[in-house]
């Protein structure tokens, strides 16, 4: 694989309308702007869900406090999260799906999966850990593999995480939105971050070289 072969794709995902000018169903309800990270080096990639309004109009993905909330999971700062060397960011729709009537984001728009995911990944093949993020990534990367709930399947984690000839002999970690509409669902699940989040941290400094440096993290490690 060559690095230009992939940022050609990037390229061309970049300047993706297809969910404008020929949906599948509704038509994109603003003008599409793709956000994406990709990277020829990364071994780490974060597969979620789809971009927000913040993140619509900064243009770069997780600017937003879902993004500090899985940056602080994840033990990095900035810094590393959007170093393209060091950490892949391919949401499962590329573009901001707009807002139900309730106020919440719609679900990712499904053109993304069909046109692009398949030959980004593929031109990718040295990430050797995704962090899939919600039910959407999920489904796209474990099939039927996937429990019925989220719940189930991050509590499953263990078993995705050691099982290595998923994705082509890439390695799964399950995880929650980190939004924080969420913050019950980690409150009824502390599991989660007793003994999934180490896991993930160790993951993140083994596969990107870093240093924790989220303030939380030093925070925890001076009360302990």
């Amino acid at each position: 694989m060559k690095s230009n072969d992939l940022q050609q794709l990037a390229k061309e995902i970049r300047a993706c309308r297809i969910c404008a000018d020929q949906p599948e169903a509704a038509p994109l309800p603003h003008s599409p702007r793709p956000v994406l990270q990709v990277s020829s080096t990364a071994r780490l990639c974060i597969c979620g869900q789809a971009p927000g309004t913040r993140v619509h109009k900064s243009g770069r993905p997780f600017t937003d406090p879902s993004g500090d909330r899985l940056r602080d999971w994840m033990g990095i700062g900035e810094e590393t999260f959007y170093d393209p060397d060091q950490l892949a960011i391919v949401p499962m729709g590329f573009c901001f799906p707009g807002l139900d009537a309730k106020g919440g984001d719609l679900p990712p728009r499904r053109e993304c999966r069909k046109a692009w995911h398949d030959r980004l990944f593929a031109e990718m093949p040295q990430i050797e850990l995704i962090l899939i993020v919600g039910q959407y990534a999920q489904a796209y990367h474990l099939g039927d593999r996937r429990h019925k709930s989220l719940t189930a399947t991050v509590t499953d984690w263990r078993n995705y995480f050691g099982e290595d000839v998923i994705e082509g002999g890439r390695r799964v970690l399950p995880l929650p939105h980190p939004s924080w509409r969420n913050n019950a669902w980690l409150k009824k699940n502390p599991w989660f971050e007793t003994d999934l989040v180490p896991v993930l941290r160790r993951e993140v400094k083994r596969l990107t070289g870093s240093e924790s440096n989220s303030p939380e993290i030093e925070k925890n490690s001076q009360n302990g």
